[in-house]
């Protein structure tokens, strides 16, 4: 477009008087003719047509563009076009994003708040921002929120509002919005009564809730979320909240099968923090009820905290380690959770984990990925490793300093060897790409 428009502009200034230019045949100005007007048709294009290109632009490409013509400005105000709006509230001048101007948020809600189905706060660290999306929130009296999403960019300044004030915006969404489907809440006053008026409201749409770092959220809420809403595929939820009776509630032959539960395993206070057990016999109920469930953990613990985990099977299928884990542990993960299908560790207090990367790989088949960084590995074990998975490793993210060398490999011999068995091109990592 842009080419086509250089041309047009260095042939009117061909013609200009200034310069005499050789006598043009009938064909060339007919060539002429037809680029001016598709240039100037670009006002008359279709409304769908104009609305599928403002979806690609930016909120300010897209007002930019609206004053360019009265029909693009109409395309402007189409529903369709304020289905999915983010409100970025900031109070501080060195934020790295925006915050989105207020007349257009008076505008949206006197225009659009009807249209919008997918909603999502990004607030910055100052009290002052999350009360002004509670602010708004209050006012979704007229919405139908399919999708609703509170985001803490860094400090979780929602903590900040009075929880009344926080609860009873949030009640205006939960009550008028008839159709949530999902709803992603973190670091936030939420509590378990404003999640049974969510139940009484939605219970029929409820598809997927996300919540975590939600203090005054029991395992009592959670658990009247699971007995009535039917249509649950995804949760994730702080370990704190997890229990014997969710997990049984969640196995009930009234309840649709869950398809994903993520679990956050976060210590705040290293050796403080007693962590209790789930029984095998809750997780065996889950996976009978629901076979096909991705259950994803995430550990952000000190050595002494793991001292509950994986004596017992574990049905997890995805594991993340954002801090160090002992050779203990992960002996134990290679022991006692037969459904791992992904393994991620970020640091293991510089032991090697030769035997017990081996171990994984030669008891579990559905293994597919692995990331290691801040880890200690012989050349020798990870050429075994991958030897015993084969093919089907589809992602192998190791840091280069990882690797240690032996009597058998050095780093520059073990491309090849790992090549080989992946059927694929492979190179470690200089940095960590999970």
């Amino acid at each position: 477009m842009k080419r086509n428009s250089l041309s047009v502009v260095n042939k009117i200034a061909q013609f200009s008087p200034a310069v005499k230019q050789p006598k043009l045949g009938f064909y060339s100005c007919l060539n002429q003719a037809h680029m001016y007007t598709v240039l100037l048709d670009w006002g008359n294009l279709p409304h769908h047509v104009v609305l599928c290109i403002f979806q690609y632009l930016s909120l300010i490409d897209r007002a930019q563009a609206s004053s360019v013509c009265r029909r693009w400005n109409e395309v402007f105000h189409i529903p369709d076009l304020w289905r999915k709006f983010e409100f970025e509230l900031n109070q501080s001048a060195t934020s790295y994003f925006k915050s989105t101007h207020p007349d257009l948020i008076q505008q949206i809600l006197k225009k659009h708040a009807a249209h919008l189905h997918y909603v999502s706060f990004k607030v910055d660290s100052s009290t002052e921002s999350a009360e002004a999306a509670c602010d708004i929130l209050s006012q979704l009296v007229n919405c139908s929120i399919q999708t609703l999403g509170l985001i803490s960019t860094t400090k979780p300044s929602f903590m900040n509002v009075s929880k009344s004030h926080f609860v009873s915006a949030l009640t205006v969404v939960f009550v008028n919005s008839k159709s949530l489907s999902s709803i992603k809440i973190e670091d936030t006053p939420v509590d378990d009564p404003s999640l049974k008026i969510l139940v009484a409201n939605n219970s029929d749409t409820l598809r997927l809730l996300k919540m975590s770092s939600c203090p005054h959220v029991s395992s009592d809420g959670i658990l009247c979320v699971a007995d009535h809403c039917q249509g649950l595929k995804e949760l994730a939820l702080d370990y704190y909240i997890l229990s014997d009776e969710l997990l049984l509630a969640l196995s009930s032959e009234t309840h649709v099968n869950l398809e994903h539960l993520r679990i956050d395993v976060v210590g705040e206070n290293p050796g403080q923090v007693q962590f209790h057990s789930i029984k095998k016999q809750s997780w065996d109920a889950l996976t009978k009820h629901s076979p096909g469930v991705t259950v994803v953990m995430y550990f952000f613990l000190y050595e002494e905290e793991f001292e509950t985990f994986f004596k017992e099977e574990t049905p997890v299928t995805h594991l993340y380690f954002g801090r160090a884990v002992s050779k203990a542990v992960v002996g134990r993960i290679g022991l006692n959770c037969p459904r791992l299908i992904e393994l991620v560790v970020c640091a293991d207090g510089l032991q090697p984990l030769d035997n017990e990367l081996i171990c994984i790989a030669e008891h579990y088949k559905n293994l597919t990925a692995l990331g290691l960084s801040e880890c200690e590995v012989s050349c020798s074990a990870l050429i075994e490793f991958v030897r015993l998975c084969g093919r089907r490793l589809t992602q192998l993210s190791i840091m280069e300093e990882v690797l240690i060398p032996d009597d058998n490999y050095n780093l520059d011999e073990i491309h090849t060897e790992v090549c080989k068995y992946l059927g694929r091109i492979w190179f470690p990592d200089v940095m960590p790409v999970w």
